[in-house]
């Protein structure tokens, strides 16, 4: 399978996947549309994921949480694969392609958002971000965790963090005119917290305040 990826490969790609902080050890320049395709046409294994994942080339990685089964997945991989991270993309990637469709994710975003690496806690926040867009059957009352979470866990100096968190926090507040109001409060709260919390604060109300929950 590295064989059809490498032969995918665009070099002249990666100077511009470089510029916006895409890349990991190993970065090929095949891009998403095309590891969606080769994802389709290979359908789920459990078996292919663990080696593409272990190849620790950067898109195989991709392709890995685009092929793995969900029902197949455990804790104890997924905490595995996002002590793994090393790229912002696949990140988000692994985030909303499996870890939100497994029986773990409300637990893992809130792990996740506490810990001390960096894309392991963005994990946690990107996490919360596809739960509040495709969880259609929970109630507004059980995002409420997340929003204490963002409001104690938001104030990090690092921007690949503070983008996370605020990516969380708008995404919530877009559910229902409930969590809006309370998103707002909470990134009201926010700016007058630290310096990544503010940030964090003001770049969630640009949104939040601009367009009502539901539209």
């Amino acid at each position: 399978m590295l064989g059809r990826l490498r032969a995918l490969a665009d070099p002249a790609r990666l100077e511009g996947m470089a510029r916006y902080g895409i890349g990991g050890a190993e970065t090929l320049g095949v891009t998403v549309a095309e590891l969606r395709a080769l994802a389709k046409e290979l359908g789920r294994s459990h078996e292919l994921a663990a080696g593409l994942w272990d190849s620790g080339v950067h898109e195989a990685r991709i392709l890995a949480s685009l092929v793995e089964e969900p029902a197949a997945v455990t804790e104890r991989q997924l905490d595995e694969w996002a002590a793994g991270l090393d790229s912002w993309d696949v990140c988000d990637q692994v985030c909303q392609n499996l870890v939100r469709h497994t029986p773990f994710a409300w637990s893992r975003a809130l792990e996740w958002s506490a810990r001390p690496e960096p894309f392991v806690k963005r994990a946690g926040f990107a996490v919360m971000a596809g739960l509040a867009v495709a969880d259609e059957r929970s109630d507004d009352d059980r995002f409420e965790p997340f929003l204490r979470a963002v409001a104690e866990r938001a104030d990090d100096h690092r921007p690949i963090v503070r983008k996370g968190a605020s990516w969380a926090l708008r995404q919530i507040g877009k559910r229902s005119p409930g969590l809006r109001a309370r998103a707002v409060e909470t990134a009201r709260q926010l700016r007058a917290g630290g310096r990544g919390a503010r940030w964090v604060g003001a770049d969630a109300l640009r949104e939040l305040e601009r367009r009502p929950a539901g539209t």
